[in-house]
């Protein structure tokens, strides 16, 4: 988890790093709950299988979008200006490649058991949603702890806000309430706040009636509460 080296609130003339913190509970808490659920779905429940497997796949996307930003954004920047730091990029960079090479791997086996659920094919999958936790929890820990005081010195506010504009830009518009409750769901009230305010008013009023409803009703049909 994060040391915590840089501001946990916003700020108009450096980027708010601490809104990756936030982002990376969504994902710790994610993959955490799915393996589990997905190993107590019965042989032949393919409705229970559909649930999850598309609970897996938003969860996988949003993975996808976001590391695609850093890809793009993040580390030709830091990689540009934060020069003794260079091996650390490469790590990282090398850290999306192991992530990626897990989540090529999820697809066939969960089109799968998606198909056709069975016990010994969904413990299969969970274990293989549990490895690719670990290689990306490895990789979060040391993006918080090293990259984000980084982040914070030396890419503009401009950069780091295109972060999160293109994975919203690139994201089924349909399932941007989901995504962003899961992002909120753990927020403390000032981060809450921070969050929303980045948005323009009219998708803060969505996300905070109709959006707020249909991430409780998805949260229910997955997790069954």
């Amino acid at each position: 988890m994060s040391t915590t080296a840089f501001s946990t609130t916003p700020t108009t003339d450096r980027p708010w790093v601490h809104e990756m913190v936030i982002i990376h509970r969504a994902f710790r808490r994610e993959f955490t709950i799915l393996p589990p659920l997905v190993r107590e779905v019965g042989d032949g429940d393919t409705r229970r299988a559909a649930t999850l497997a598309a609970a897996v796949r938003l969860v996988l996307g949003g993975l996808h979008h976001h590391h695609t930003g850093e890809d793009v954004v993040l580390w030709p920047a830091l990689l540009e200006r934060a020069a003794p730091s260079t091996g650390l990029v490469e790590t990282m960079q090398a850290q999306h490649e192991a992530v990626e090479g897990h989540i090529e791997q999820v697809e066939p086996l969960l089109q799968a058991w998606e198909a056709s659920p069975t016990t010994a094919r969904g413990a299969e999958l969970a274990d293989l949603l549990d490895r690719l936790a670990a290689a990306l929890l490895e990789h979060l820990d040391l993006e918080e702890r090293e990259i984000l005081p980084l982040a914070e010195r030396h890419v503009t506010v401009a950069e780091w806000n295109s972060l999160g504009e293109q994975g919203v830009d690139e994201m089924d518009q349909k399932q941007l309430p989901i995504i962003f409750g899961a992002i909120l769901e753990e927020c403390t009230s000032e981060e809450r706040r921070a969050m929303l305010a980045k948005l323009p008013f009219p998708v803060r009023l969505v996300l905070r009636t109709l959006g707020a409803r249909q991430y409780r009703r998805y949260v229910t049909r997955v997790r069954g509460r």
